[in-house]
Formats: structure tokens, sequence, C-alpha cells
């Protein structure tokens, strides 16, 4: 049975999405990018687009499961605070689209992916990039970033 799965990269500026179907051993790339909010905005606004950006990813797209990144820690306590409402209003809008929500901490995805809790960000995308196939890495690190969560969803969990 195949799953689609829905990776999140959150943030407020840009929130990264990717979206694989995961059969037995195998992952599919389906499509990823990006979520861009407008700066000019208030910030609620931008809280607004991106529940509005999410609620179309998953009506187009059907993902069964969604996984979202948790919080890295940030020296910008301003930052973190911003990205942690934002990472708030997607989990508030997959919950409410009756998705299955997993959360998955930054080294795990670089464990289950990477291979060490400890990989570099280059190096989860060039696996990233050889376990869908990609001809080349996604442009936008966010994007790559969703990409990476995603996989990290469908090499823990067990489908079909």
């Amino acid at each position: 049975m195949k799953k689609r799965i829905l990776g999140i990269d959150p943030g407020y500026g840009r929130v990264g999405f990717g979206i694989i179907d995961k059969y037995k051993n195998k992952s599919d790339y389906i499509d990823h990018g990006c979520i861009e909010t407008n700066k000019d905005l208030c910030f609620s606004d931008r809280l607004i687009q991106i529940n509005q950006a999410l609620k179309s990813i998953v009506e187009n797209y059907s993902p069964e499961m969604a996984a979202v990144e948790d919080l890295f820690f940030s020296n910008n306590v301003k930052t973190a605070i911003d990205v942690g409402q934002a990472r708030g209003v997607i989990l508030l809008t997959l919950a409410n689209l009756d998705l299955d929500v997993r959360e998955f901490a930054p080294t795990e995805i670089k464990k289950n992916i990477g291979g060490s809790g400890n990989a570099k960000k280059k190096q989860v995308q060039r696996m990233v990039k050889i376990e869908l196939e990609l001809a080349r890495q996604p442009k936008q690190d966010d994007a790559a970033d969703a990409l990476a969560v995603a996989l990290c969803a469908a090499v823990t969990q067990s489908y079909g």
C-alpha cells in the first residue's frame, strides 16, 4: 500500500514543503517548493498566508501523513518565537485537515537521512537527492530540508 507524505520545514518568511510517496522500501519524489509570505504584511497576516497555502497544498496532493521538523535552537530569541508561532499554525492547520502528524527533531532527521545526528546540511541534501533519484538537489534549502523530513517519516514508519 502506497502512502503519501508531506514534509514541512517550518518558518514564517519561507516554509519548505516536500511530497513523496512511500511504498514498501521505496520512496518516490512527487514535488517540493516553498510557501513564501509577503514581508510587507503584518505578522498575523503572514501566518494566515501560511495557513491558506498549506491548505491548498494538502488539497492538491492529498497526503495521508505530514511530518514537521521540530524547532531548531536559535540565538535570536525573537526569530525563534516567530518560527514557533508559525510552526503552531502549521501543526493546527494539518490537524484540522485530519492528517496524521509526526514531529522530528533535526538530529533525528540528520541521523535517519544523513547517517549521523551530526551530519552536515550538504550531506543530508546529497542523500535526499540520491534516495529520491533527483537529477539535481533542490535549489532552496527549505524545500530540500522538507524532503528530508518526509523521508525521515518514511524510513521510521512501516507501510504495506
